[in-house]
């Protein structure tokens, strides 16, 4: 499996939060690390933008002889396929973003497993309909869909937000998705917020980053922590 990492600085509510550490490590450098505990996941790769304030992401895919891409800030669609054309990827990619460090492992692994049973699926997801929290989204897309995409008239919204295009023709694709059994996607575990990035803090303070922590607990933690 190869993942493809969207990063950026630029985020609205909480500037440059990719970059922002816990335990003296980069949010986004944490994701990596942990992504690469998946023995299933041979590449990983960050797709960033040409901004000129993304280049710290650059600088830190460079430090850490990690593989990157840069392309388009508001077309993240074209710049998935952009990527996807330079290291010559075949077959299928996930989908996953940067203020999402503290993803479930086990769900990634479970993700994985689908789709090797569901290849005939363009599209393995667990967010549409999301049902799971936000921060624990995964896309595993069959990378043949970017390429098509090339010729097609898409609008802003599709652009900025990959799989829109997929989703709001459903009918056109394969799609299989993975049904939490409670809806809980109103819950956040990203790290969106200065809230969320103080918790997240707290919580590893006395724990290694590695730690495994199911997105349950998570959860159910954080409800306690917005109480205090």
């Amino acid at each position: 499996m190869i993942v493809i990492i969207q990063a950026r600085t630029s985020s609205y509510r909480l500037k440059e939060k990719v970059l922002k550490k816990i335990n003296n490590i980069e949010i986004l450098k944490i994701l990596i690390l942990r992504l690469k505990k998946v023995i299933e996941i041979k590449k990983i790769i960050v797709a960033t933008s040409h901004q000129k304030s993304d280049r710290k992401i650059v600088k830190l895919c460079l430090k850490n002889k990690i593989d990157y891409f840069t392309g388009p800030l508001n077309n993240v669609r074209k710049r998935f396929e952009l990527c996807i054309n330079k290291f010559n990827l075949k077959n299928v990619v996930m989908r996953i973003s940067a203020d999402s460090p503290f993803i479930d492992i086990n769900l990634i692994k479970k993700m994985i497993k689908i789709q090797k049973k569901k290849k005939n699926y363009d599209i393995v997801t667990n967010v549409y309909p999301r049902s799971f929290p936000k921060g624990q989204s995964i896309e595993i897309v069959k990378t043949k869909l970017f390429k098509k995409l090339s010729l097609k008239k898409m609008s802003p919204n599709e652009n900025e937000h990959v799989t829109q295009y997929f989703y709001r023709r459903k009918k056109l694709f394969k799609i299989y998705n993975l049904r939490n059994k409670n809806d809980i996607s109103k819950i956040n575990l990203s790290i969106d917020t200065l809230n969320d990035y103080l918790f997240y803090k707290n919580f590893f303070k006395k724990r290694s980053i590695y730690y495994n922590v199911d997105y349950k607990l998570l959860m159910n933690l954080k409800k306690n922590y917005a109480k205090n």
